[in-house]
């Protein structure tokens, strides 16, 4: 079978085979599969190959693969992946459609290769509003992805702290001399923060947190379609890729933005990812997955180097050490900071708040995490970001009794992330000095710089902005104003000397 494909692969190249004659046919190859391009439509063949992490050796081994591709790339690309087809006839004279299969092949919809969120990324073209879109999409998919059955083997510590060993002892044979230094660091550091973080990777799989989820989540596989945001090409040949923890493979996208010069879409994506769904113990362990994730990253690209030209090599070795340079970046990083907004309601606070985490200039970017009360008021009551609770003032969940969780939470919240050691702002109204002093409290205790940004508007304005506002988090109304006239608590002078206007 090995002698045959290519001559399989160069009668559907002459446009031979298919149930109809196409205009056009070209050919994407990667180490593993054959992509066939005819027309509007993809026919991904397999190669007949077996690696220490593949077994596409037998027909029958890439007819099921071919199968559980389908099945599990249309969770997240239903209208992508069409079925799967066999291919009859001989490799000289191919029929798809036809049986008995010499080979099999998965069709799929064709997609425009510019979509692709690496060459929007590249192009400067990628909106806040689509990493978004993508990381509720992800947070919704990981919800309801199966957990792994608590003695399996997917998310065992050993299991994790291995991959992450074996990727060095690959770099250290791939990379030249002048990269060792920088090897050892980063094996030196994953060591320490594997082994400050057991329990928390212990945590993660017997509180139900692995999940089978789509195993290469980076930009690569991921493309606009119709301006959706759409994951394909998950991993279907090994379990092992395929069931990690969600923050592993939301790692994967976080640092693809990073290596893109897209700090700003980067922090929107990861914020967006925790206002979806409330995981913020899973920062915990984003700084490990980053910095796995990125050598990993170093690695592929020192394994292409082995495989091209000499001046393709020296670009592909720049590539590696670049990832390893970011991933040293994630491991040392700045010491966090702590923010919190100052307003009445609709002077601007979530807008202000975003403009920090969509600014690359900023010494946080990329890494600012910001916590909403109104997100996180709703999630306490059991209601989703856009749900309207159907509170009246100073009732049902905006009573003082629930105002008070809710700072409560946000406090504890801050302290969490304080202490993994990201920056945070907290997005509220903080109307009240003792809801200020607590957190400039909590900054105090860290050690960690603490600022107010303050935001202010004409009344008038205030009360135009919130009669315009719809399909926001807020439920706050023109009435909610007028209480805060009367309760509203100005900054103090010492308040006023950590205080940005905005």
């Amino acid at each position: 079978m090995s002698a045959s494909c290519p001559s399989l692969i160069a009668a559907l190249l002459a446009g031979q085979g298919f149930p109809q004659p196409p205009a056009k046919v070209d050919l994407v190859e990667t180490h593993a599969s054959w992509l066939v391009l005819a027309d509007n439509l993809a026919y991904k063949i397999k190669k007949p190959i077996t690696l220490p992490f593949l077994d596409y050796g037998s027909l029958e081994r890439r007819e099921a693969c071919c199968r559980a591709e389908l099945q599990l790339n249309r969770r997240l690309a239903p209208g992508l992946y069409l079925d799967v087809v066999p291919i009859g006839g001989s490799p000289e004279r191919p029929r798809i459609g036809a049986e008995p299969a010499i080979e099999w092949a998965v069709r799929m919809h064709r997609f425009d290769e510019a979509g692709r969120l690496d060459h929007v990324a590249a192009r400067g073209a990628l909106l806040p509003e689509q990493v978004v879109q993508l990381a509720a999409s992800l947070s919704a998919f990981h919800s309801g992805a199966p957990a792994a059955p608590p003695g399996s083997r997917f998310g065992e510590p050993a299991r994790i702290a291995d991959a992450a060993r074996e990727n060095f002892v690959e770099l250290r044979q791939l990379l030249p001399r002048a990269e060792q230094a920088r090897i050892e660091l980063l094996a030196a550091w994953t060591e320490t923060e594997f082994t400050r973080r057991a329990d928390d990777f212990a945590a993660r799989k017997r509180e139900g947190c692995i999940r089978e989820g789509h195993g290469d989540l980076h930009l690569g596989n991921l493309v606009l379609i119709d301006g959706h945001v759409t994951a394909f090409d998950c991993i279907e040949f090994n379990d092992d890729f395929r069931w990690n923890d969600p923050i592993s493979e939301i790692a994967f996208v976080w640092i693809d933005l990073l290596d893109h010069g897209r700090p700003g879409l980067a922090a929107a994506f990861l914020n967006a990812w925790l206002e979806a769904g409330g995981d913020f113990a899973a920062i915990k362990l984003l700084r490990f997955y980053a910095v796995y994730r990125a050598v990993v990253r170093a690695k592929i690209a020192a394994l292409r180097a082995r495989q091209e030209d000499e001046t393709t090599a020296a670009e592909e070795i720049a590539t590696a050490c670049g990832y390893l340079d970011l991933a040293r970046k994630i491991a040392v990083p700045p010491a966090p900071t702590l923010a919190i907004t100052c307003g009445l309601s609709g002077s601007g606070k979530t807008t202000a708040s975003t403009a920090r985490l969509l600014d690359p200039e900023r010494p946080e970017a990329g890494r600012l995490l910001r916590i909403r009360s109104d997100v996180e008021r709703k999630r306490l009551f059991g209601l989703t970001a856009r749900e309207n609770s159907g509170s009246p003032p100073d009732g049902g969940i905006y009573t003082p009794e629930a105002t008070a969780r809710t700072y409560a939470r946000l406090l504890a919240l801050s302290r969490e992330l304080l202490l993994a050691g990201w920056p945070v702002i907290v997005d509220a109204a903080f109307l009240k000095r003792a809801e200020r002093d607590a957190f400039a409290a909590l900054a105090a205790e860290f050690g960690v710089g603490f600022r107010i940004l303050a935001t202010e508007a004409p009344p008038e304005e205030l009360r135009r902005r919130l009669l315009a506002r719809s399909g926001d988090a807020s439920e706050a109304t023109v009435d909610v104003l007028e209480r805060q006239f009367e309760w509203f608590e100005p900054l103090s002078a010492a308040e006023q000397a950590v205080a940005v206007s905005s």
